[in-house]
């Protein structure tokens, strides 16, 4: 099928639906490898599962660390070749490597297999950007919900599916991932349209296509600074639930492993409804603006509640609350995405999501050393909760560059 064929078929149904299982299934492959990491770990090199978490933590930065680094990259690729060719390369790869991380036999190839994984995932900047030119500006909100939805998702499902797949071996769940990128490059093949024409193409720069020159360039755009000065801070408060929950509700409220599952499995149900449901509604109804407000404030309000929480039946009924705070981020987004010209939004999107990774990156170093300076024996005070309360601090001063930003708009407007 030639460009100008794909280029003059409109994009239905069929092509958001792909551009949202890719998302899913990226967030799928980050979760589907945790169960069964410390196991096959431990089965490459012999070592103890104290040492085998030392590696892990590695292999985990090292996913995130790509991201970073490459998310501008495959955006700018995007922007240049169009969304469809970079969508689907990044899906073969991944199918690719994860054949490659199923079959390995020494831990370094694992290592090579995570940081392409990081690489070849970075396609959630070119998947939003899809997502932006198959949808009016009053929609695109709305449609970036989505795949966040589908995002959070993946997070939920993707432990289930790898715990579940590890009961036959370590290295199942990378087959299974494999599986599923390998269809979906199929289904992309035969459903997607390319949504970029030509015309509205522009070439690749180096100097665009790396964190530092891509946030010079974005920076340069009118209002656009000052948010991504109050996403930053926002995105690093919210990555401290997977960065020390586990170890928090077991310090706190005397947790069992299983009921630390449970509470992650209700948090993610929650963010899944209302970033696939219910924010539309709000957008609707309030507009992007007071969404982004609105998810500011509950999410500083919910964190500074968790961290003085008491009891576990406290905690339970603060998380569907703090899970309400994601309306933040597609709100912020779209409002991002609407001050910016057609042939910057995979460029804007992959400053976006490497700040998302570079935030994953730094999250579980602050948090986990608050956690083990405040519960340990030489603690000036025991305090728990003090991840979360840093984590509120966050979100507040996330607000003040957000109010300059619209400030700002408003007098150039």
């Amino acid at each position: 099928m030639t460009e100008a064929i794909r280029l003059g078929r409109k994009p239905g149904r069929h092509a958001a639906t792909f551009v949202l299982i890719t998302v899913l299934i990226d967030s799928i492959g980050i979760g589907i490898v945790l169960p069964v990491l410390p196991n096959l770990i431990q089965e490459l090199t012999d070592l103890s599962l104290s040492e085998a978490a030392f590696w892990g933590g590695f292999l985990a930065a090292s996913y995130a660390f790509m991201q970073f680094l490459l998310s501008p990259t495959i955006g700018n690729l995007s922007d240049r070749f169009g969304r469809r060719p970079v969508l689907l390369a990044s899906l073969a790869t991944l199918t690719v490597n994860y054949v490659i991380m199923a079959l390995s036999p020494v831990l370094w190839l694992l290592f090579v297999g995570r940081v392409i994984s990081g690489a070849a995932g970075a396609t959630h900047a070119t998947a939003t950007s899809y997502m932006a030119d198959i949808s009016p500006p009053e929609k695109r909100a709305q449609n970036f919900a989505l795949v966040s939805a589908a995002f959070g998702i993946g997070f939920v499902i993707g432990p289930v599916i790898g715990g579940l797949a590890g009961e036959v071996s370590p290295r199942t769940p990378f087959v299974v991932a494999a599986i599923l990128c390998g269809l979906n490059l199929v289904y992309g093949a035969l459903v997607l349209p390319e949504t970029l024409p030509p015309e509205k193409r522009r070439p690749f720069s180096w100097a665009r296509a790396n964190p530092v020159g891509v946030l010079r360039q974005i920076l340069a755009l009118p209002m656009i600074g000052w948010f991504l000065l109050a996403y930053a801070p926002f995105q690093l408060s919210h990555h401290v639930y997977p960065a020390v929950w586990a170890f928090f509700s077991q310090e706190a409220f005397g947790w069992t492993t299983a009921e630390v599952g449970i509470s992650l499995t209700v948090f993610g149900i929650s963010m899944a409804i209302i970033q696939g449901g219910l924010i539309r509604v709000i957008l609707a109804r309030i507009g992007s603006e007071a969404t982004a407000w609105l998810g500011f404030v509950v999410s500083a309000m919910t964190l500074a509640g968790l961290a003085f929480a008491t009891t576990g039946l406290v905690a339970y009924m603060i998380v569907p609350f703090s899970a309400l705070g994601v309306i933040c981020t597609p709100a912020l987004t779209s409002l991002m995405s609407t001050r910016i010209p057609d042939d910057s939004q995979g460029e804007l999107q992959g400053v976006l999501t490497s700040i998302t990774a570079i935030t994953t990156i730094i999250t579980p170093l602050l948090m986990t050393q608050l956690f083990g300076h405040f519960t340990g024996t030489a603690a000036p005070l025991y305090f728990p909760g003090a991840p979360f309360l840093a984590a509120s601090v966050a979100a507040v001063i996330a607000m003040v560059p957000f109010a300059i930003g619209l400030k700002a708009g408003r007098a150039a407007a």
